[in-house]
């Protein structure tokens, strides 16, 4: 049986964050694990340090339980490098190069106005972007 996966991405904001890729990947937040009914039930079992707030964290998931869980954390130190590990955002549907290329420039868009950046365009293939705090993404078709 193969392993299962979160990814976590360290931040300044997870409030905002979370908000991005929430509308980026039609992800809803997370509920707490049973039995607690909020997060901030959930967090005060440990023992975290006084200036840690139920804010400086989010979870988001798959409605469909099919992708992984994204946990959104607030750091202390800044983004300085380009990320190692990034995710693709991939547009559904088929059709010809042309009809692809307009999938991926349309999300590319819907992503602006939600708040990430296009940092450049590869042809008629993929776009990498940026979320609202840098960390690197890039919108793509389906391959199949």
């Amino acid at each position: 049986m193969a392993a299962t996966f979160d990814l976590t991405l360290d931040c300044a904001d997870a409030k905002l964050l979370a908000e991005f890729w929430k509308t980026a990947l039609g992800y809803v937040d997370e509920p707490p694990p049973a039995p607690f009914t909020t997060r901030e039930e959930w967090l005060a079992q440990f023992d975290l340090p006084d200036d840690d707030s139920a804010d400086d964290g989010v979870w988001i998931c798959d409605p469909d339980g099919v992708g992984p869980r994204l946990s959104i954390l607030k750091v202390p130190e800044p983004k300085t490098a380009k990320n190692r590990l990034h995710m693709d955002v991939r547009v559904p549907g088929g059709g010809g190069p042309g009809e692809r290329w307009g999938r991926i420039r349309a999300e590319s868009e819907r992503l602006v106005k939600a708040g990430g950046s296009v940092l450049e365009e590869f042809g008629e293939h993929h776009i990498v972007m940026a979320d609202p705090e840098g960390n690197e993404f890039c919108v793509a078709a389906f391959s199949g």
